[in-house]
């Protein structure tokens, strides 16, 4: 007994290290935090115009269109395949951008991003299938520190080139170019999922037909417990909305520095707040897990402040004719998403069954890419929408995180009201006559 334990840490230590290892190498992307100045530089000699309305929304569309494939198949396929597709396309995508010049070759990378960045679901889920329960806090964590790991070691690493002029922003992508390939051979090692969460649960000689009725039946029951429950669907609004408007500001980012400093020459310092947004994403996600604090009572108090206060550093970011103000505001505003999206993700595991981790935040994550779409369509581009020049773009972003802050107001409101009337009703009942009994 003591033996089959033993090996069954092994085991987990060993999976947890593979994939750690994994993140990390897809994570070391230093070329990301510069990407906007290489579209808009020589290399590519796209306008700022064409990269925000004509490449970026195209990454977004098909991230959201892959989704609902990858989501569908990620445990038909038994996780590993879809890792490696990952790696795959991460080469793809910069090769094509080292090696391609069109705008339409710019747009069909895109493409292949956003199944970059749909295949992360199967990453994401695979420790759910492959690790025994009483693993899955420990090598979440792991996997979570070797993805910021990579994340900060690529900021500091992307600063560190550009500022003392050893790369410029085209070469960075050789690195990112390299570290795909790594994780594409890493992912080989990965081991195999053999039994899944829904399609492959047994080993029973059950047809595939009546496999695929069980899986999809247990899908739909983890589907209705998840979000049957009030408080649940609270969190999952928000952490859905907040994500949505996370993403959207994280991407056009860099546009918006690029626009309030104006001028090619002066240095820039993307890497650097990049990295440090990470630590202190980091920090965030540490004092969110050591925070004594009844979120039941506080919850909507808590959403309220935070999205309250990201919206109006994003309006701040919007008017303010330094970058180093939109700097801090970026590191803020992240920093508050992170904390609280600890915060939110907890509340929302706390509530579900274990099995349904992947479902339901998939389908949050769906809820959020759908949000996002909705928005890049009416504030970014110009055939559906108002094509909005940058600092508008930030306005409406600020305004979007105040509008979900009164929704959160309400809904605090509406359940003080609730409970007040509970408890009016409560004191009103008149308590049944008491009978004495009389003993001789």
């Amino acid at each position: 007994m003591l033996l089959k334990l033993k090996r069954n840490m092994n085991n987990w230590l060993v999976i947890s290290l593979l994939l750690s290892i994994f993140g990390f190498l897809k994570e070391l992307r230093p070329s990301e935090p510069f990407i906007f100045e290489f579209l808009i530089g020589e290399w590519k000699n796209l306008t700022e115009t064409q990269v925000n309305q004509e490449v970026y929304p195209v990454g977004t569309y098909s991230y959201l269109a892959q989704l609902i494939i990858v989501f569908l198949i990620t445990d038909l396929c038994r996780y590993k395949p879809l890792i490696i597709l990952l790696g795959i396309t991460g080469i793809v995508v910069w090769a094509m951008l080292l090696w391609t010049n069109s705008l339409l070759e710019t747009q069909i990378l895109e493409v292949f991003y956003g199944t970059f960045a749909a295949c992360e679901v199967a990453y994401f889920t695979y420790i759910y299938a492959k690790v025994d329960k009483e693993y899955y806090q420990q090598v979440t964590s792991h996997t979570r520190a070797a993805i910021l790991a990579g994340r900060a070691t690529s900021g500091i690493l992307a600063q560190s080139l550009i500022s003392f002029k050893v790369m410029n922003y085209r070469e960075l992508n050789y690195i990112t170019f390299s570290a795909m390939i790594a994780a594409t051979i890493w992912s080989l090692f990965l081991p195999p999922v053999k039994k899944t969460i829904y399609f492959h649960k047994d080993s029973s000689q059950k047809s595939f037909l009546e496999k695929n009725k069980s899986a999809y039946k247990l899908m739909w029951t983890h589907f209705v417990k998840g979000y049957s429950n009030k408080y649940n669907i609270k969190w999952s609004v928000w952490w859905a909305l907040a994500t949505c408007g996370f993403i959207q500001v994280q991407v056009y980012m860099q546009p918006l520095w690029t626009a309030i400093v104006n001028d090619q020459s002066q240095q820039i310092y993307n890497g650097a707040v990049e990295a440090i947004l990470t630590v202190l994403g980091f920090l965030g996600a540490l004092l969110a897990g050591v925070m004594k604090v009844d979120w039941k009572t506080r919850g909507e108090l808590a959403l309220t402040c935070c999205s309250l206060l990201q919206g109006f550093i994003m309006l701040i970011s919007s008017q303010t004719p330094y970058v180093y103000v939109s700097y801090i505001c970026y590191i803020v505003f992240g920093g508050l998403y992170h904390l609280t999206i600890t915060i939110a993700s907890s509340e929302i595991a706390k509530n579900i069954e274990e099995d349904s981790y992947g479902l339901i935040f998939g389908i949050n994550t769906f809820i959020a890419l759908v949000c996002q779409t909705i928005l890049t369509l009416v504030v970014v581009t110009g055939t559906i929408g108002f094509a909005l020049d940058i600092r508008k773009q930030y306005f409406v972003y600020g305004i979007f995180h105040v509008a979900l802050a009164f929704v959160y107001i309400i809904i605090g409101l509406a359940n003080w009201l609730s409970s007040k009337r509970d408890y009016r009703r409560a004191s009103t009942v008149v308590p049944p006559p008491t009978r004495t009994i009389i003993t001789y």
